[in-house]
C-alpha cells in the first residue's frame, strides 16, 4: 500500500512538469495526465498495477461532480442566452445524433454486433470542453462562436450519461425487454434532476448569505458538503445526479452571493485536480498491448465519429439557425472527445458486461486519436478558415475580491483593446461612475500604479472596483475612447 503514497505523487508531479515544459505546443494537460498514467502502469514501467474498473468508476464519477459542476459554474446567463438554441440544441439533440449516426454506421453499415454498436455510439457521443479549450486558449475567435461551443461542450455530458446509463440498464437489468420503463425512466433523469439542481442551488446561495461565518474554510465545507449532496440525493431517488449537479452549479454561478470569488477558485481548483487525477487512473486502467487487437476498429470508431456522425449531427442540429458555413466547419472538427466518454466506458464492465473491457479499450484508443489529431489541428483548422487570430499575452498578475458579507461591490475586469501601441486617455480625463476605482492596471510583465496622470493604453488589463449595477458604465467609459481612435 505505501507504493501508492509514492507513485501516485510522482505521476501528479511529472503531470505538472511535462504540462509546463510541453504548454508552448498547446498540448493539453489531459494527452499529459493519460499518457502518464500508461506510462507508470503495468505495461510500460509497471510501477503500479491497477485494474479495478469498479472502482476506477466510482472515483471518476466523484471527479466529474466537481467537474461538470465548474462546468456549470462557468456558464454565463447571457453567454447561454446568445446562443441558447444552437448551443442547447447541439447539446442535446446534437448528442442524440450523434450516437444515432454513429450507430447506424457501426450496426448497419459495417455489421458490428447490436449491443457493441449502442454501447459504443452512446458512450461516446459527447465533446469535451477542458480539452477543446485549453487547445484553443491562443486563438481568439468571434464572441458567437466561441460562446455555441463552449455551451455545448460544458452542456453536453448530462445527455450523454444518460444515454449510456439507459443503454447499459437495457442491457443488465431485469427489464431489458420492457422498453417503456426504459422510456419512463430517461424522462424522470431528464426532468426531475434539473428541478433539484435548482432546488438546492437556490437553498445553498440562501444558507452562504445567511451565515455570517468567520473563517473562510467553513464556506469551503458548505460546498464541499453542498454538491456532494445535491449528486447523492439525486442517485438515490434515481435521477441523474451529474445533470442535478451542472444546472446548480449553473444557478450558484449566476447569482451573488457571499464568499463567491472564494468559492469559484475553491472549485475552480477540485475540477483540475479530479480532472488530472481521473485521466492519470484512467491512463493507469488502460493495458496498451491490448490494442494490438483491436486498434483497426478504434481508428474506424474514431474516423466514423469524426468524418461522419459529428458533420452530420452539426448540420441536422443547427438547420434554419443562421450560422455561417465556416462556422459550422469548425464545430463539425470541434467535437473533441476527453473525459466523460472515458468514465462511460467504464460503466459497462462496472455493470459486469462481458463486453466492458472491449468497449473500454475502443473508446479510449479514440479519444487518445481525437486529442492527438483534432486537439492538434484545431488551431490550424480555425486560422485556414479564418476565424482567429493571435491573442494578448495572458496577464500575470490580478486582484480578487473576497467578500466576507453581501455586498453589491465588485471588481470589474477590462481588456482594452489593441494594438498595443494605441494611447488612450488620463486616469482623470476618464468619467467613471462616482463609486468605481480603478485599482489595478496589468501591461505585459509590469503593473501600473493607477494615479490620475497615468495614460491608458491599447492592450491594458483595467480591473476597477465598482457598484455591480455600474458594470456597463465602467466598461463604456474604458473602451469608448479606443473605439474613436480605431476608426481615425
Amino acid at each position: 500500500m505505501n507504493i501508492i503514497y509514492i507513485v501516485a505523487p510522482s505521476i501528479l508531479v511529472a503531470i505538472v512538469l511535462a504540462a509546463v515544459w510541453l504548454d508552448k505546443w498547446s498540448v493539453p494537460v489531459i494527452l499529459i495526465s493519460l499518457g502518464a498514467g500508461i506510462i507508470f502502469g503495468s505495461d510500460v514501467l509497471n510501477l503500479w498495477y491497477f485494474s479495478d474498473f469498479e472502482l476506477a468508476n466510482q472515483v471518476a464519477n466523484l471527479a466529474l461532480v466537481f467537474i461538470l459542476f465548474q462546468g456549470g459554474f462557468n456558464t454565463k446567463r447571457e453567454t447561454f442566452k446568445s446562443v441558447a438554441l444552437a448551443a442547447a440544441g447541439m447539446a442535446t439533440w446534437g448528442v442524440v445524433l450523434t450516437a444515432a449516426a454513429t450507430f447506424t454506421i457501426l450496426w448497419a453499415v459495417l455489421d458490428w454486433p447490436l449491443q457493441r454498436s449502442i454501447l459504443l455510439a452512446v458512450v461516446i457521443s459527447s465533446t469535451d470542453a477542458a480539452a477543446t479549450f485549453s487547445i484553443l486558449r491562443r486563438q481568439s475567435l468571434s464572441h458567437k462562436l466561441t460562446a455555441t461551443v463552449e455551451v455545448e461542450s460544458a452542456a453536453n455530458d448530462p445527455m450523454a450519461i444518460l444515454l449510456t446509463v439507459v443503454a447499459v440498464t437495457a442491457f443488465t437489468s431485469e427489464f431489458g425487454t420492457k422498453w417503456y420503463i426504459i422510456i419512463l425512466s430517461f424522462f424522470w433523469k431528464f426532468l426531475i434532476a434539473p428541478v433539484l439542481g435548482w432546488c438546492f442551488a437556490r437553498l445553498t446561495i440562501w444558507l452562504f448569505n445567511r451565515l455570517r461565518l468567520q473563517d473562510r474554510g467553513y464556506y469551503y465545507v458548505l460546498f464541499l458538503g453542498f454538491t456532494l449532496l445535491i449528486y447523492g440525493l439525486a442517485e438515490m431517488i434515481r435521477t441523474s445526479g451529474m445533470m442535478a449537479v451542472f444546472v446548480a452549479g449553473f444557478v450558484i454561478g449566476n447569482h451573488s452571493f457571499v464568499h463567491k470569488q472564494g468559492i469559484y477558485n475553491f472549485s475552480s481548483a477540485l475540477s483540475i485536480i479530479a480532472n488530472i487525477g481521473m485521466f492519470a487512473l484512467m491512463g493507469l486502467l488502460v493495458f496498451p498491448h491490448q490494442w494490438s487487437a483491436l486498434w483497426v476498429d478504434g481508428v474506424i470508431l474514431f474516423l466514423v465519429l469524426t468524418l461522419f456522425a459529428r458533420p452530420l449531427a452539426v448540420w441536422l442540429g443547427t438547420l434554419g439557425m443562421g450560422i455561417k458555413f465556416k462556422d459550422k466547419i469548425f464545430m463539425m472538427w470541434a467535437g473533441l472527445r476527453g473525459a466523460v466518454p472515458i468514465v462511460l466506458s467504464t460503466y459497462p464492465a462496472a455493470a459486469g458486461m462481458a463486453i466492458g473491457q472491449d468497449i473500454f479499450n475502443l473508446v479510449f484508443f479514440a479519444v487518445l486519436l481525437s486529442i492527438s489529431i483534432q486537439g492538434s489541428t484545431m488551431g490550424l483548422i480555425a486560422k485556414c478558415l479564418k476565424l482567429s487570430t493571435p491573442t494578448r499575452p495572458k496577464p500575470l498578475y490580478n486582484l480578487e475580491l473576497f467578500t466576507m458579507a453581501k455586498s453589491d461591490m465588485d471588481l470589474i475586469i477590462v481588456d482594452l483593446p489593441g494594438p498595443k501601441e494605441i494611447t488612450g486617455p488620463t486616469i482623470s480625463e476618464l468619467r467613471l461612475p462616482p463609486a468605481a476605482v480603478i485599482t489595478l492596471i496589468t501591461r505585459g510583465d509590469e503593473v501600473i500604479a493607477p494615479k490620475g496622470s497615468t495614460r491608458l493604453k491599447g492592450w491594458d488589463q483595467v480591473t476597477v472596483l465598482a457598484h455591480a449595477k455600474d458594470e456597463e458604465v465602467v466598461k463604456q467609459v474604458l473602451l469608448t475612447p479606443f473605439e474613436h481612435l480605431n476608426t481615425k
